[in-house]
């Protein structure tokens, strides 16, 4: 078998764990969705378990990460943008993070906070939208190995939906520091907010890898 065979064969396996990855984070990201209506009806059984499945991802994820560190780590130079597929996966793994760190701030926010500045809707929309962009991501990879030049494709559409989370992002600040008077309560929401845009910026990055891993297949 020739190396450039051996090289593509290591490539897909290195994406398959990838993509696995990808799904996980996908199922965190919606469960966060979750969250904004559950603090709102004061479920504080479901918020509990909302908390424990993303936390339980983000380890998933990270089991994830490191099998694919020892899969890349297996074939030595073999697989000529190794480096790339490590920060895919390093990045991946940051977003988990992520999410769980917004979902534990978001539910000691109190709702009373959301609903009376009407940031609840707001939120709501943000997180809807984070959870399009990572959809879009789990759409990229599946194309990865079967049509390249259309993974390319949907890979630039996350950045249209990361535009918009800019711009919902600078109108939920401006509603922040309008709206919420109490100091503890304005710090866990601007966090909260940040941690989204921050979590769609990684998004971001792990789209440009895509693009570069469906270029060399």
């Amino acid at each position: 078998m020739y190396s450039g065979e051996l090289e593509v064969q290591a490539k897909r396996k290195a994406i398959a764990v990838l993509q696995d990855e990808i799904n996980r984070i996908l199922n965190a990201s919606r469960e966060l969705a979750t969250l904004p209506d559950l603090m709102m009806k004061k479920d504080k059984t479901g918020i509990k378990n909302t908390l424990e499945q993303i936390s339980t991802i983000e380890e998933e994820v990270e089991t994830l990460r490191r099998k694919i560190t020892r899969e890349v780590a297996d074939v030595g130079g073999l697989i000529m943008n190794r480096e790339n597929l490590l920060n895919t996966a390093y990045t991946m793994d940051e977003i988990a993070g992520y999410i769980t760190g917004i979902s534990f701030k978001l539910a000691n926010i109190k709702p009373a906070t959301l609903k009376n500045s009407k940031l609840d809707k707001d939120l709501t929309k943000l997180i809807e939208l984070v959870v399009d962009e990572v959809y879009k991501l789990n759409e990229v990879i599946r194309s990865l190995n079967t049509n390249a030049s259309n993974a390319i494709e949907l890979a630039q559409e996350t950045q249209a939906i990361e535009r918009e989370i800019d711009i919902k992002y600078r109108e939920a600040t401006i509603t922040i520091l309008n709206e919420i008077t109490n100091t503890k309560e304005l710090l866990l929401v601007k966090d909260v907010i940040e941690g989204i845009e921050e979590m769609a910026d990684k998004c971001q990055r792990v789209s440009d890898s895509f693009i570069l891993l469906a270029l060399s297949l």
